[in-house]
């Protein structure tokens, strides 16, 4: 098309398309290709998102490095200076200053009752932990379907077997703090259920070796770090790709901004979220915002594995507190002179359903925790239905939900030892589900799909095979990256950058 050199439109400025702009400039030192990155929003960085609250610096999206032991996240985030407190005095992020004291980490049930550690509440979490353990090596064994039967089945199992006289009290609390690591796995796959989560699939995935750690500098330091290596104007803020011409080359990419002129390109590198590869399959597609149309109309290898994968909901709720004095008289007015209130604890909820006055949104998370310890921004994790209705809620409804089920699982006066009352004093979140350029968070093998379909979601257009020896490979139109794409890693920002690199070698292989 281009006679100079090639052209390649990379669709997207998060981690997989700018990996991908700078494997393909590095390795041409900028001169082999002519490289351009369009991004719909007015910043870069997609699913990575680091914001201020309450004074803390916190991620709104991405959060966790899975992995430091070859993980070409965490070097990034190493060459970017972003492992370290900055010069502002910024905390380490969600836990990273080490585990909490075991004083400061509460289980509890709804009323207030702390749950026994050494024989009740460790024996469950080892047993979910040994179970999710061995899904991931691929020993499960039989019985297929979703994870969440496969945990269910464990804790029957588990309990059928203790000979220590346990009554249904014990059990009523063993299956409800099942189902708060259920809560926690939800927010680890994103999916809104564990029922479709495929089983077979978990034997697949994988984490890079090493601590899972966060970034105190930030996960934005990384996409800046990204950036920065790019030539001057790569990347094109405020392009919103609308419709995807890839039947011939070159390619034509048409922009929502009526303004905005039509791009050609020899090869278009396509990186955004599987949610709007979703939105542009629906029967409402044609006026989706984030929507795209494909002329010609995706194969349908691509759209059923678009349509099988799973793509998942998570929000997160930040919440900053303060402790206050408890009301009544007697023992408790002396808390007035104490020097300082307590530290906020790392709090498991073992939710039971007797308590009506917490509502059933809040009833979808594991924990609220500190982002640190000592901390008074405290962090809730929510996915699914509960995650999208928390999008749409107005903030004092939120507020009034958070403080009902604090009150419930942190009275003043309780057998977990409690002496203050917390208040919410004001609250942020994230809002992936509504967000148009992404529809979502990341994706699953869902119940039906298998690894084979983010393998297929990888797959070049137009579909090629392994061409005969004297035929000419088929053109490479459009390609396909992002955490959706890479078979053992999807859901990572590890598995954004993998998929970006191996698609710029894709095309460096292409042009020897």
């Amino acid at each position: 098309m281009v006679a100079n050199k090639p052209r390649i439109v990379i669709v997207g400025a998060g981690i997989a398309g700018l990996s991908a702009a700078q494997q393909l400039c590095r390795a041409g030192q900028g001169d082999k290709f002519d490289v351009v990155v369009v991004e719909a929003a007015p910043r870069a960085g997609g699913r990575v998102f680091t914001s201020e609250f309450a004074g803390h610096r916190v991620e709104m999206g991405a959060t966790w490095v899975q992995g430091i032991t070859g993980s070409p996240v965490y070097a990034l985030a190493h060459d970017a200076g972003a492992l370290t407190e900055d010069a502002g005095g910024h905390l380490p992020y969600e836990r990273m200053d080490g585990p909490f004291p075991d004083d400061r980490v509460l289980t509890v049930a709804e009323g207030g009752d702390v749950v026994d550690a050494d024989k009740v509440a460790k024996p469950v979490e080892e047993l979910y932990r040994g179970m999710m353990d061995a899904a991931r090596a691929g020993e499960a064994g039989g019985g297929g379907g979703g994870v969440e039967e496969y945990l269910r089945r464990g804790l029957r199992a588990y309990q059928a077997a203790r000979t220590d006289g346990s009554g249904s009290k014990v059990k009523e609390v063993e299956e409800a703090l099942l189902a708060m690591h259920i809560n926690r796995e939800r927010t680890d796959t994103s999916a809104d259920a564990l029922g479709d989560l495929d089983l077979a699939a978990e034997g697949e995935y994988r984490d890079f070796p090493g601590d899972h750690v966060t970034i105190p500098g930030g996960y934005t330091r990384v996409v800046e770090h990204l950036v920065a290596a790019l030539p001057p104007g790569t990347v094109r803020l405020g392009l919103r790709l609308r419709r995807l011409d890839w039947g011939e080359t070159p390619v034509r990419l048409h922009f929502a901004d009526d303004g905005a002129a039509a791009l050609i390109a020899d090869h278009v590198i396509l990186t955004v979220s599987l949610g709007v590869l979703k939105a542009s399959l629906g029967k409402d597609a044609a006026s989706a915002a984030g929507a795209i149309a494909f002329d010609p109309p995706l194969p349908q290898f691509k759209r059923d594995a678009v349509s099988r994968l799973g793509f998942g909901v998570v929000n997160k709720l930040f919440v900053e507190l303060e402790a206050v004095e408890p009301e009544g008289g007697g023992e408790e007015q002396q808390l007035a002179g104490a020097a300082a209130p307590p530290d906020f604890p790392f709090l498991h909820m073992a939710f039971d359903g007797h308590v009506a006055k917490i509502p059933w949104w809040m009833r979808g998370t594991e924990s609220i925790c500190p982002v640190h310890a000592g901390s008074s921004v405290a962090l809730a994790w929510f996915a699914g239905r509960e995650a999208k209705h928390l999008e749409f809620l107005p903030d004092d409804d939120v507020v009034r939900g958070v403080q009902a089920t604090l009150d419930s699982f942190l009275p003043a006066t309780s057998s977990s030892g409690a002496t203050s009352r917390w208040r919410v004093k004001r609250i942020e979140r994230s809002r992936w589900a509504g967000d148009p350029l992404f529809v979502g968070s990341y994706s699953y093998v869902a119940v039906g799909s298998s690894g084979g379909d983010l393998d297929r979601m990888a797959e070049p257009l137009p579909r090629g095979g392994v061409p005969e020896a004297d035929r000419t490979p088929p053109p490479l139109r459009v390609l396909f990256a992002g955490e959706a794409t890479h078979r053992t890693h999807y859901s990572t920002t590890h598995a954004a950058y993998l998929s970006g690199v191996r698609e710029a070698d894709r095309l460096l292989q292409h042009y020897p």
